[in-house]
């Protein structure tokens, strides 16, 4: 179906351009603008969106020439990708795009931030995800838990991968559920974290699933978290440290992301709760002198987070901004260790979820 979907959108661009050029006209695409001033937070589904400005982008323009050829070419190369039922990286499509035009010394891209763009802008005007074109990103996230999937024809327990877990891959749309006894998801910025938590066997003992990326969640991760969350019911928890980027994470999560506000329909999760380290946290568990010292950079990064349209109206999160300036710094998750090995196991998530210790 996925396929038929891609196939059908890419058929249709050629379609437009063609009938433009047999018409006599500049072959033309409308491409929805992805500046600050279109991106939209709504009340009403709690998500960062696009809004409805259109940028028009002619073949024979000098200013858009280039930027249109290379849609064009990687719109090309998605329907070849479709065909033959093969993905590339965002690497590879770079060097499958790096070539000279005929008669000429100009090459359609000199760098991966270019074919990278042309992807994009393919997503917006198909209104398709980049994974639905056959283009992948990195894999940089591990899974385990009560949870049997099946991806590729392949049955995979979560709860029986030995000490890496479930590796997640850029693409999740085909996989398929076909067990579930997780009541809920516990993700996390942090592999070292997840590694932890998975030799305790915390997904067995709290009967739950376990996510971790390295740093902010890759779209394969997200798409993952919010299919659990959606489609299974599963109520969708995040562990961060406690310091603005950990919570910027978070914010990705729930609500979305500035740059990628066209698909977070596909990618946020306006359910998932906060179950990170707090200022309440570094008191109760006497964590400050595990403070890390603030550079100018943090605190400016705590001053634009505390302003986000979905923070700066609740108390609950102004106060833990206002907290986090007095105390001067950050706090680490693995900071938990000096109360005991295990300690993240056994006692602060078990008694964070039983006394329903979230910020939302």
């Amino acid at each position: 179906m996925e396929k038929k979907v891609a196939d059908k959108e890419l058929k249709e661009l050629g379609k437009r351009l063609v009938k433009d050029i047999e018409r006599g006209k500049n072959p033309s695409m409308d491409v929805p603008i992805r500046t600050l001033s279109n991106v939209i937070y709504s009340d009403k589904s709690k998500m960062i969106t696009l809004g409805n400005k259109i940028a028009k982008r002619y073949f024979f323009n000098v200013a858009h020439v280039r930027k249109f050829t290379q849609t064009t070419e990687v719109a090309a190369l998605a329907r070849d990708l479709i065909e033959a039922q093969k993905h590339m990286s965002l690497r590879e499509v770079f060097y499958a795009m790096r070539r000279t035009l005929p008669n000429s010394n100009i090459d359609i891209v000199n760098e991966q931030v270019e074919s990278n763009k042309a992807v994009e802008d393919l997503e917006l005007i198909t209104d398709l995800l980049r994974e639905q074109l056959y283009i992948n990103a990195n894999k940089l996230g591990a899974a385990a838990g009560r949870i049997v999937i099946k991806d590729k024809g392949d049955l995979i327990d979560w709860s029986k991968l030995g000490s890496g877990g479930w590796s997640i891959p850029s693409s999740v749309e085909e996989l398929e559920f076909k067990k579930v006894d997780a009541k809920f998801v516990l993700y996390m910025e942090k592999a070292a974290i997840w590694e932890r938590l998975h030799e305790d066997k915390l997904w067995d003992k709290m009967e739950c699933a376990i996510i971790a990326s390295q740093g902010q969640a890759t779209r394969g991760i997200r798409r993952l978290l919010q299919r659990m969350n959606t489609e299974l019911g599963l109520p969708v928890y995040v562990l961060t440290d406690f310091d603005p980027y950990g919570i910027y994470i978070y914010s990705v999560l729930k609500t979305g992301s500035i740059s990628l506000a066209h698909i977070s329909a596909r990618l946020a999760i306006p359910k998932a709760k906060f179950l990170g380290l707090t200022a309440d946290d570094v008191i109760k568990y006497d964590l400050k002198r595990q403070i890390i010292k603030f550079k100018d950079v943090d605190l400016k990064r705590l001053k634009e987070l505390s302003k986000y349209d979905w923070f700066k109206n609740k108390n609950f999160w102004q106060r833990q901004f206002k907290m986090m300036e007095e105390l001067k710094g950050k706090v680490e998750l693995d900071a938990l260790v000096t109360k005991g090995i295990t300690f993240i196991s056994d006692k602060y998530i078990p008694e964070k979820m039983k006394n329903k210790e979230w910020l939302d």
